[in-house]
């Protein structure tokens, strides 16, 4: 098999891994007042359960980079995948308060394995290619969870139980996810390092990633208060019905998919600084419009143009810290994913407690002003010159190689 075709099976079948896991995660979370209702979860302690997922995840993001260490990312994402799509049908099987606590525990273990393995190969898959790739992964990510809220409404609106909605789906994609993940494609030089560690950040490393650990954050709050706030900002603030209460998200996650499909082309075009800086205007802009709108359909402007502009922040951020350590990529990528969890966690609560103690419109200004922190961290993401894909590559024979390799990638 010649290095293309191999670089182009691991593409597609990695691409297709963020998209179930875009399906699973959109079928955990739109059902969880239906697993409230099962369990007989009380609404004191549902934040506990919720809050678990998260810290187990990032627990599990840092068992994985020393994990890594040992065996491939590759062998990583093989396995923890189908324990995902298995804990979520857990999840739906279960009749005991214990039983939903047990999977929900191997749900975030498994998750965060999932993602650290998967954007590090994602990383290391645009550093082969030698050219931005990582807007389309996630892209397909966007497009599973469209997929998967829209098989989680049918299932609500049939009355279907958790079981039943999701064995489908598990049925379906765990054969495969086994299959296609026979194609991933690993680090290059693992290779030649193979039973030897990777290397470390080195000194002061954690200082050179901690400007992107901050933007990942960041990010991640302004995603989880659409997430979770969105239908109740239109219905109790603007004043929307309970159905239309339900459309921000889903225009949300469209503006992301197509953000994040066209965004690559963007990276090519113009370099990552730049895409990176124009999102972030753009997500601070919805942020600014949603609080002041005066209307529904003004608030919907608002969260069209924070999808449109959040969408590209998370997937070059995991690029920028492959390309500040190339020689370190997978550490880089396993800490940084520590920070989706951080921002997930202190997101929504934030943003509660603030519009319970003040007012939702004030409370929307606050992910607005750390969304623009990345601002000042933009060249984090590489030289300003830097167009990854055409100034930041040449040709070597018929393959692209990357050499935009420099110590900090500043």
């Amino acid at each position: 098999m010649t290095d293309d075709v191999r670089l182009r099976r691991g593409r597609g079948a990695l691409g297709f891994s963020f998209f179930v896991q875009g399906v699973t995660f959109a079928l955990l979370v739109t059902r969880i007042p239906a697993i409230q209702d099962r369990y007989g979860i009380s609404d004191g302690l549902l934040p506990v359960f919720l809050a678990a997922v998260p810290v187990l995840a990032g627990v599990a993001s840092v068992a994985t980079e020393h994990l890594v260490k040992r065996v491939a990312p590759s062998v990583v994402l093989r396995w923890a995948q189908p324990l995902v799509l298995l804990s979520l049908l857990g999840v739906g099987a279960g009749e005991r308060l214990w039983h939903v606590a047990v999977a929900l525990g191997a749900f975030g273990l498994s998750v965060g394995a999932l993602d650290a393995s998967m954007n590090m190969l994602g990383v290391s898959l645009q550093r082969a290619y030698g050219r931005s790739i990582m807007l389309g992964f996630h892209a397909a990510y966007s497009l599973g969870g469209i997929l998967g809220a829209s098989a989680a409404w049918y299932g609500a609106h049939a009355h279907l139980g958790l079981f039943t909605g999701y064995l489908p789906a598990v049925a379906v994609l765990l054969p495969l996810v086994l299959r296609g993940s026979r194609y991933y494609v690993d680090r290059a030089d693992r290779t030649a390092s193979e039973g030897l560690p990777e290397k470390g950040l080195g000194a002061g490393g954690f200082a050179l990633l901690l400007p992107l650990c901050l933007v990942m954050a960041c990010a991640y709050i302004g995603d989880s208060t659409v997430a979770n706030w969105s239908a109740k900002y239109l219905q109790d603030v603007l004043g929307s019905s309970e159905q239309t209460a339900t459309v921000p998200y889903n225009v949300y996650m469209v503006t992301t998919l197509v953000g994040r499909a066209v965004g690559d082309l963007g990276v090519w075009r113009f370099g990552a600084v730049a895409v990176v800086r124009v999102g972030t205007l753009l997500a601070a802009s919805g942020f600014a419009v949603v609080a002041a709108a005066p209307g529904v359909w003004t608030g919907m402007l608002g969260f069209t143009l924070l999808g449109i502009g959040l969408c590209v922040i998370v997937p070059q951020t995991f690029a920028a810290a492959g390309r500040l350590f190339p020689g370190a990529s997978d550490t880089a990528v396993a800490r940084l994913n520590i920070f989706n969890y951080v921002g997930f966690l202190i997101g929504s609560p934030l943003v509660g407690a603030l519009g319970d103690a003040w007012s939702y419109r004030g409370a929307m200004l606050v992910p607005m002003v750390l969304v623009l922190i990345t601002l000042f961290h933009a060249r984090s993401f590489g030289p300003r010159e830097a167009r990854y894909g055409v100034d930041h590559e040449r040709r070597a024979g018929d393959r692209v190689v990357d050499v935009g390799r420099g110590g900090n990638g500043v």
